[in-house]
């Protein structure tokens, strides 16, 4: 198949998590033997981060301003087109879309529990079509009853298409003493993430002086809670996190609010932790037992107590937690699984 994306960004992984899922997963359709035209506007912010220029995988089309001629060009032959969320020129390139001969025109909405919340405040979601039933298909980020809200915003199918990892990108290496530390996080700021941020890391790090802990993630704010034994990254290249992950005794996962809320939405980060062997402390959210078992694969903290518990552990104990996450992950989360399941909802909805 051809498949025409129209997303946010590929080609920088700063300050989002949509880049890293879609190398990955345009890597693995490209093993099935299937062609990617991926469309970026040129933003500044990312151009500026840029930390992939081209590949192999797929076809990278930067553009300045929307050229309808260039993706009709694309899409006159496409088997597939998928326009996702926050795509900065979603309305024309969904205009473009569902204008071409593509043969499945879809959505992929990888903010699902954002943009359900911000339809439930009556705000106006910009790249959100009004009518999801102008789509064949409805990807969601998100499983769980998200699922059924999709539906009733008039999606005719709608399935869960959750993050993943390339575990080529991501595996054990040997610890570096640049990132050395007892306890981990990376993450951009979301302050949705403050409160359980501060719960979890931050106080763990008030009542562990001695311990050294690292965040790692851009758009901290100035008035952010730091304390002495935290060192801050702004930015930890991806050729990097593997080191980043492996050189912590354990490593801090958080959900954005209303991912939390919603449940059945295991971030990208999450997966990329555990493919590298890392022993992951997360917040607790339903279905998140659909993805690692806690207390074998993971492990749930609550509060703060819950958290130092778990660093107190011993980095056998740790790394036995960590090890049987990066099996779990092997076994049914890495891009080329959901590489493959993209492949068959396409084929199920409609015989392309």
């Amino acid at each position: 198949m051809k498949i025409v994306v129209f997303g946010l960004t590929i080609s920088s992984s700063w300050g989002n998590g949509h880049a890293t899922l879609w190398r990955g997963l345009c890597s693995a359709l490209a093993k099935l033997g299937h062609r990617v035209v991926f469309f970026e506007r040129d933003a500044p912010y990312y151009r500026k981060h840029r930390d992939l220029h081209g590949s192999e995988a797929f076809e990278l089309t930067l553009y300045d301003d929307w050229d309808d001629d260039e993706a009709q060009s694309e899409l006159a032959n496409a088997d597939a087109a998928i326009v996702t969320s926050y795509c900065p020129d979603a309305f024309a390139a969904t205009t473009a879309m569902l204008d071409s001969p593509a043969a499945l025109k879809i959505f992929y909405d990888l903010d699902t529990p954002v943009t359900l919340d911000r339809l439930d405040r009556g705000e106006t979601v910009e790249y959100l079509w009004p009518d999801l039933g102008a789509f064949d298909l409805v990807l969601s980020y998100t499983g769980g009853p998200a699922l059924d809200d999709l539906r009733a915003l008039g999606a005719r199918a709608a399935f869960p298409l959750y993050g993943s990892v390339d575990p080529a990108a991501h595996f054990p290496v040997d610890s570096s003493e640049h990132y050395r530390c007892r306890f981990s996080y990376l993450g951009t700021y979301a302050a949705d993430r403050q409160e359980a941020l501060e719960r979890l890391f931050i106080d763990s790090a008030r009542q562990l002086p001695d311990a050294r802990f690292i965040l790692g993630g851009s758009k901290y704010p100035q008035d952010f809670p730091w304390c002495e034994n935290v060192w801050y990254l702004d930015h930890v290249p991806p050729g990097d996190h593997p080191k980043f992950y492996c050189s912590s005794d354990a490593t801090l996962n958080v959900t954005r609010g209303a991912m939390a809320r919603r449940g059945f939405c295991p971030s990208g980060r999450l997966f990329e932790a555990a493919a590298c062997g890392a022993p992951i402390v997360s917040d607790d959210w339903p279905g998140l037992d659909e993805f690692f078992t806690p207390g074998e694969e993971i492990l749930v903290a609550r509060d703060t107590e819950e958290a130092v518990a778990h660093l107190a552990r011993s980095r056998d104990e740790l790394r036995t937690v960590g090890e049987a996450a990066r099996a779990r992950v092997l076994r049914e989360h890495t891009a080329d699984h959901r590489a493959a399941e993209l492949v068959e909802i396409m084929r199920n909805v409609r015989n392309v």
